[in-house]
């Protein structure tokens, strides 16, 4: 990836924001858009999540990270502090590769 797309993805985005300033200014959004832009970023780290877990390059591989996220979700379920969920799921991940 090169600096000048990099460069353009960022003045895009911030293009946006600022549009979405000027269209919306003072005016309150619907309840039902509201809820749904309030979970846009979670499925947005999710999908990131899950791409980088079960794929390399175009493959889709299962490996020692999809246990390590396993765990770390289950860790999550269980309200484990996030320190917690973070070291569970590296912890799996780390003696899935030694195991196998």
């Amino acid at each position: 990836m090169s600096w000048t797309l990099v460069f353009v993805l960022a003045g895009t985005a911030y293009f946006f924001k600022v549009l979405g300033l000027v269209v919306v200014g003072d005016r309150t959004l619907p309840p039902m858009l509201s809820r749904c832009l309030a979970l846009i970023p979670a499925a947005l780290l999710a999908a990131i999540v899950v791409k980088d877990t079960f794929s390399m390059g175009r493959h889709l591989v299962i490996d020692a990270r999809a246990a390590g996220v396993a765990a770390a979700a289950l860790a999550a379920w269980r309200k484990v502090p996030l320190i917690g969920v973070i070291v569970i799921g590296a912890a799996v991940t780390a003696v899935v590769r030694a195991v196998g």
